[in-house]
C-alpha cells in the first residue's frame, strides 16, 4: 500500500512540475537605436491546453504597465506611444513574440511576457517570462555596393539599372554617392540617395563609382569603388554563356553592276549548302541575286522597247474649219490635217492641197493628209 501510495504522489508532482507549458525566452536583447527588435517568448503547445489569454507587461518603476492584451476579442494595444509600433506573433502555435519598431532610448527596461491556458481539468495555468531590452546607438558599418542585374556592373546601352549603397547601424543613414574623374580631380557628387538609378544607362554613364554611409553615431563611411561600364548596343555584349560565332562570307567579284566591288556577307547562321564544282561554291542567297539582278535587266530592256513603239504610233488629229480667200463665193473650205508627232514642237499650219511640195526634213516623219471640199452654199 505504502509502494502504491509513493507512486501516486510522484505522478502527481510530474504533471505538476512537467505537464503545464514553460515559456522560452532570452535573458536579454539588444535593439538598434531608431531600429527594430524582435523580443522572443515561445512555448510548446500541450495537447489539452488551451491558450485564452497574452500579455505584455513593461516594468515602470514598481508597478508594471500593461501594454499589449490579447484575448478572445482580439489584439488591444494598451499605450498610445506603442500604436503602429508593436506587433504580437499568432500565426504560429506557442509563438507570442513581441516585435517593436522605431526603438527609443526610453524603450529600454524590462518586459514581461505573460500567457494564460486552460488546463484539461477546467482550471487556469499562468506563466511569465521577463526579458531585458537594451537600446545602443550602432555605428555605420562600411557599406557595400550591389546590383540586382544579371549582368553585373557590365550593362547595355539602353538598360534601366541602378547601384545599391548598402549599411548597418543606427538609422537614420545618409547616403552619397560619387564618381571618379580623370587627371586626379576631386570625385564629383552625383546623387544624395542610397540608389543611384540610370533610365536608361549610356555609354557616357561608365566610370568608376563608391558610394559613403554616415549615421548620427560615428564616422563616415566608404565603399569601395566599382567600375561600371555601359556598352554600345550596336557591339556584342559577352555575357556568362557565350554567342554563336560570327562568320565572314566572302561572295565572287560580279561584273554585273560594278565589277570592281567586292561584296562580303556577315551572318550569324552560316548556309551550308552550295552549289558544288570544281574551284567555286556560291551560297544560295547569292545566286538568287544575280538571278534577280538578271530579269531586273530583262524586264528594263523590254519595257524600253514597248514605250518607243508606242510613242511613234501615237498621233495628234485637228480639224479646221475656215472660210477661204482663193475659193468662190458660192462654196467654202473644209480643210482636214492629220499629223503625227514630229520632231518639232510646234504646230505646222494646214496647208491647201495644191500640190506644194516641200524639202522639210521632218516630212520623213511626219506625215499630212490635207483634203479640201468644196461646198456649195445653199441658198
Amino acid at each position: 500500500m505504502g509502494i502504491l501510495l509513493g507512486l501516486l504522489l510522484l505522478g502527481h508532482l510530474t504533471v505538476v512540475t512537467y505537464g503545464h507549458p514553460i515559456l522560452e525566452g532570452p535573458e536579454s536583447v539588444i535593439g538598434p537605436w531608431k531600429g527594430d527588435v524582435n523580443i522572443p517568448c515561445t512555448y510548446g503547445p500541450l495537447k489539452g491546453y488551451t491558450q485564452v489569454l497574452v500579455k505584455w507587461l513593461v516594468q515602470r518603476g514598481s508597478n508594471p504597465v500593461t501594454i499589449f492584451l490579447r484575448d478572445s476579442s482580439g489584439d488591444h494595444i494598451q499605450q498610445a506611444k506603442y500604436r503602429r509600433r508593436l506587433n504580437v506573433s499568432y500565426e504560429v502555435p506557442g509563438d507570442v513574440s513581441l516585435q517593436l519598431n522605431t526603438l527609443e532610448m526610453d524603450d529600454r527596461g524590462h518586459y514581461i511576457c505573460e500567457v494564460t491556458w486552460n488546463t484539461p481539468d477546467g482550471t487556469q495555468v499562468v506563466r511569465e517570462k521577463i526579458i531585458e531590452v537594451r537600446v545602443q546607438k550602432f555605428p555605420v558599418s562600411k557599406p557595400t555596393v550591389t546590383t540586382g542585374s544579371g549582368y553585373g556592373f557590365t550593362v547595355p546601352q539602353g538598360m534601366r539599372i541602378s547601384l545599391q549603397c548598402q549599411a548597418r547601424g543606427s538609422p537614420p543613414i545618409s547616403y552619397i554617392w560619387y564618381k571618379e574623374q580623370t587627371n586626379n580631380l576631386e570625385p564629383i557628387r552625383v546623387a544624395n540617395l542610397s540608389t543611384l538609378l540610370f533610365k536608361p544607362a549610356v555609354v557616357a554613364n561608365s566610370g568608376s563609382y563608391f558610394c559613403t554611409a554616415k549615421g548620427r553615431v560615428g564616422s563616415e563611411q566608404r565603399s569601395d569603388i566599382v567600375k561600371f561600364v555601359v556598352k554600345d548596343s550596336s557591339k556584342p555584349l559577352k555575357t556568362k554563356t557565350e554567342a554563336p560565332t560570327t562568320i565572314q562570307i566572302p561572295l565572287e567579284e560580279t561584273s554585273i553592276m560594278n565589277s570592281s566591288r567586292n561584296w562580303t556577307t556577315e551572318a550569324s547562321d552560316y548556309l551550308g549548302d552550295t552549289i558544288a564544282g570544281p574551284g567555286r561554291g556560291l551560297p544560295i542567297f547569292a545566286i538568287i541575286l544575280i538571278i534577280s539582278l538578271c530579269c531586273v535587266v530583262v524586264i528594263t530592256m523590254v519595257y524600253i522597247m514597248l514605250c518607243r513603239k508606242t510613242s511613234q504610233q501615237e498621233h495628234v488629229y485637228e480639224v479646221s474649219r475656215m472660210p477661204s480667200s482663193e475659193a468662190s463665193d458660192s462654196g467654202e473650205t473644209m480643210r482636214v490635217a492629220i499629223y503625227t508627232s514630229g520632231c518639232s514642237s510646234d504646230e505646222p499650219a494646214p496647208r491647201a492641197l495644191d500640190n506644194n511640195y516641200s524639202d522639210d526634213p521632218c516630212l520623213g516623219q511626219e506625215y499630212q493628209i490635207i483634203a479640201q471640199i468644196n461646198v456649195k452654199r445653199q441658198h
